[in-house]
């Protein structure tokens, strides 16, 4: 691949933090590549009412990947609310734009790596080593809602579907709907990246999570296409489980899991489970995935209540920074990145506050870089 742009996208709170400590880590490494920073966040919904501007996009655009630091998102009141005054009661209305650039550039897989490192004082055991699969645009995160729900949407319901009729006597202003919007497309899509990856990496099983026995059409198209993928790939055997019982097996044993596969909500909540696992959010990264683009990104969020005391963990976005050296086909530079974030973790000093010591984010990410 010729010399890359990265689009380096700050985002809110502790974004800016982590990312600066990639780009020590990045520097270190000596990767030959292009770094535009673009606009975009709560500072932007708030005085442009546009968290993701079209200035971003553009830069995004012209880029071959990105590194997104951290967001934040709040519900339609609390966002209305803090609109500049200018802007309020115009109509606008908050998406999350990490949410709008996965569909924007149809980012359809969400990785989630969830992997132990031998002297973590914050991981419930070594070993663990599992990776989710999350379908990236579609599920519960959809974004079709409507509330307070039209007439029409609810007369409409009602007249079609027996069990919605129940609730004819609700007032439709007293209601809210969320759509799972799941096609078999995208279901065949992720279930497939998810057999490549344990192909690829010689991992034991894949085990398809969702709840068909109660969202049965929805859930229903995930399992009938896990299953059908399941044939291409005789060597690794499918494993099925409800969302519920999968949360618990994980936790009893966290050993016995290897490759998840699940729509969006579920696969959101399944990726932290199993983070909490290896030491939290700090220790969290994701990459999400299209056919020519992909941005990748900490798991953890914005963190106000640490924002700008600069001791927020990077060792999230140091691995986020490996999967995306990955992805350029820097393969070496990967490795040594993680060797270093593991030699660190191990060698048990500097750590920041998370981890029980007291380096700021840049002491540790310079730590990181040193042994690169």
């Amino acid at each position: 691949m010729s010399k890359p742009t990265i689009a380096m996208l700050p985002g809110d709170g502790v974004g800016a933090e982590v990312l600066a400590a990639a780009r020590i880590v990045l520097d270190r490494l000596e990767l030959d590549a292009e770094y535009r920073y673009g606009d975009v966040g709560w500072r932007f919904w708030c005085e442009e009412g546009d968290a993701l501007p079209p200035r971003t996009l553009e830069v995004i655009e012209e880029s071959q990947c990105a590194l997104f630091g951290a967001i934040t998102s709040r519900p339609q009141l609390e966002a209305e609310q803090d609109l500049d005054a200018r802007l309020r009661g115009k109509g606008l209305t908050y998406t999350s734009p990490i949410i709008r650039l996965r569909q924007h550039l149809d980012l359809h897989t969400n990785l989630r790596p969830c992997k132990s490192f031998p002297g973590n004082p914050c991981s419930h055991g070594e070993d663990v080593d599992l990776v989710v699969f999350r379908e990236n645009t579609e599920g519960m995160y959809a974004g079709v809602e409507f509330g307070p729900v039209p007439p029409a949407v609810w007369k409409t319901l009602g007249d079609h579907n027996e069990k919605a009729r129940r609730f004819s006597t609700i007032p439709p202003e007293d209601a809210a709907i969320s759509l799972r919007i799941m096609t078999r497309q995208a279901c065949r899509t992720i279930v497939s990246s998810a057999f490549d990856f344990a192909r690829a990496h010689g991992r034991r099983h894949v085990t398809v999570v969702d709840k068909p026995n109660v969202l049965r059409c929805t859930g229903g198209i995930l399992i009938e296409e896990a299953r059908k993928a399941a044939r291409d790939y005789p060597g690794i055997p499918l494993r099925e489980a409800n969302i519920d019982y999968q949360c618990m097996a994980l936790v009893a044993s966290p050993r016995d899991h290897d490759v998840l596969v699940a729509e969006n909500l579920f696969g959101d909540i399944l990726s932290d489970l199993s983070a909490q696992l290896v030491g939290g959010a700090g220790f969290a990264p994701s990459a999400n995935l299209g056919d020519t683009y992909a941005l990748f990104e900490p798991v953890h969020g914005s963190a106000p209540d640490i924002a700008g005391k600069n001791i927020a963990n990077p060792v999230a976005m140091l691995l986020s920074v490996r999967m995306m050296l990955d992805w350029l086909g820097e393969n070496a530079r990967a490795a040594r990145l993680e060797a270093a974030v593991a030699e660190v973790i191990r060698a048990g000093s500097p750590w920041t506050p998370d981890m029980g010591g007291t380096a700021s984010t840049l002491e540790m990410a310079g730590a990181v870089a040193d042994r690169c």
